[in-house]
């Protein structure tokens, strides 16, 4: 065996912990994951430190809450510390391989630390299922129909018959396209296929490849393998971009959207499958190489998923409820068996100075995470709180003058929950026991000690991220983000 462990993290974009086998998923998603589980430690309470994308990867890679150096700094800023950095400076080859997500670009300082950066970003993106609804050829029906949107505000009740009809009306005239066509990212497989033709590449030095999948991602558009894999009849791409369409309109109540709620969650369910095939073939090639024996395995998520649990859809930056902040985790380490572990939360802050202290190095002192790799291996309970947190109304981060709203934090431990909204303020504290799915709050007066406890943790995080703020790091990442308003355009949000 290599004196040095080489480490492989997977993070798969919007996968919930519920759609996963190894965490009690009745589909069959993960067979191959959940092989991997038995032998493998299953976080049960893995928690991102911020949702969506580009407020949980600073904690992932970094170690480092999202919002610690400002709410309008997003990413890494240049110089900071990272998994990638250290293991760089540690004599290893890195390598990252990311299926096309804008928020994970050199833009926001994640190519920091790595040999090769691959993020099959370029300037002209497929179309989403969203432009399919609004484009239409040119010509007068085109023209007509834009005359209609402008005055659509003052049609009072007939707007919704005007609605539908302009959704069914791009539906008929939208040209076919196949549904790799619609895809807006590269799926698994081309992934894994780049990330095999890396390795062959790199001799004996030990290794970190992080791979980032979207194959759960909408608009959702699964390889007809994939659905096959699960057992489902092949979807048409017309009726594919029809659901995403559907499922991406906002004239409609959620009473109207649940009609194809069961099918989209098939398409992504569907996705979820294709990542776990293009995991069996990528470990087989591990194995295959030599290469598995000396490797640290993870897998996690960046966020999940909503599919009207409280009545949303996708994973904007509003909510931090369970079905966006809860994800899998599956961390496999040579030559240490599985062990139980403890409900407690693990927040992903830990994640980056778990791995290396699995293989046997230091963490830089200015990660907020610690370790819990003595916790794990010796199978010891630990109790401890994660803190998530976003800004409200985030949707397109490029622009830095949308990043400024109000603040949403969660904090959760084993079994309760507080989440905080600051603007209007109010909070919420949910009994997950008693209330898995988060549809009652306990009463303002209830388990008064509980909500005591949790508030004076919330409040030294604030604390924390305003008093002890990196003002070089933040002044780095501020001129950053000024030199690429002014030289590049601003592409639309994911």
């Amino acid at each position: 065996m290599r004196a040095q462990k080489s480490i492989v993290l997977v993070t798969v974009d919007c996968l919930r912990a519920d759609h996963v086998g190894f965490m009690g998923y009745e589909r069959p998603t993960t067979p191959f994951l959940d092989s991997l589980a038995s032998d493998s430690f299953v976080v049960p309470a893995a928690i991102v430190a911020g949702a969506p994308t580009y407020y949980s990867f600073p904690a992932i890679l970094g170690s480092r809450h999202s919002l610690a150096l400002g709410r309008d700094v997003l990413g890494l800023a240049p110089g900071e510390s990272s998994l990638a950095t250290v293991l760089k400076q540690a004599g290893y080859a890195t390598a990252a391989i990311s299926a096309a997500n804008p928020y994970l670009s050199s833009q926001f300082g994640y190519d920091q630390g790595f040999d090769e950066f691959r993020d099959y970003l370029s300037d002209e993106r497929a179309p989403s299922s969203a432009d399919a609804v609004i484009r239409s050829p040119n010509g007068w029906a085109s023209r007509f129909n834009s005359k209609l949107q402008a005055i659509r505000p003052a049609m009072g009740p007939f707007g919704v018959f005007y609605d539908e009809f302009y959704f069914r009306y791009c539906q008929r005239v939208t040209p076919e396209q196949s549904i790799d066509a619609l895809r807006p990212y590269p799926t698994a497989d081309v992934i894994v296929d780049q990330a095999c033709t890396w390795l062959s590449s790199i001799g004996d030095k030990p290794f970190f490849l992080w791979l980032h999948l979207m194959d759960p991602h909408a608009p959702y558009y699964p390889k007809e393998e994939a659905l096959a894999l699960m057992g489902h009849s092949p979807v048409s791409p017309s009726r594919a971009r029809y659901l995403n369409s559907y499922w991406n309109r906002s004239d409609l109540g959620p009473s109207r959207l649940a009609r194809h709620r069961e099918e989209i969650e098939t398409l992504y369910d569907a996705g979820i499958r294709w990542v776990d095939e293009q995991m069996a073939k990528f470990i087989d090639t591990l194995r295959k190489c030599g290469l598995w024996d000396d490797c640290i395995f993870a897998l996690t998520a960046d966020h999940g998923e909503e599919f009207l649990d409280h009545g949303g859809r996708f994973h904007p930056p509003s909510r931090l409820m369970e079905e966006l902040i809860h994800v899998p985790l599956l961390l496999r380490v040579p030559g240490n068996a599985k062990k139980e572990v403890g409900k407690s939360p693990f927040s992903l802050l830990d994640l980056a100075p778990t791995l290396l202290d699995a293989a046997q190095l230091s963490s830089p002192e200015e990660f907020h995470g610690r370790s819990r790799w003595n916790d794990l291996s010796s199978g010891q309970s630990f109790e401890d709180m994660a803190i998530s947190e976003c800004v409200a109304g985030c949707t397109n981060p490029f622009r830095r003058d949308g990043r400024l709203g109000p603040r949403v934090l969660s904090v959760r431990e084993a079994r309760f929950k507080l989440t905080l909204q600051f603007d209007p303020l109010s909070e919420q504290l949910y009994d997950l026991e008693a209330d898995p799915g988060e549809h009652a709050p306990l009463a303002p007066t209830a388990q008064m000690a509980v909500r005591r406890r949790i508030l004076e943790v919330a409040r030294e995080h604030l604390q924390r991220s305003c008093g002890q703020r990196d003002e070089r790091k933040r002044l780095r990442a501020c001129v950053r983000d000024l030199q690429l308003e002014w030289t590049r355009p601003i592409p639309q949000r994911l």
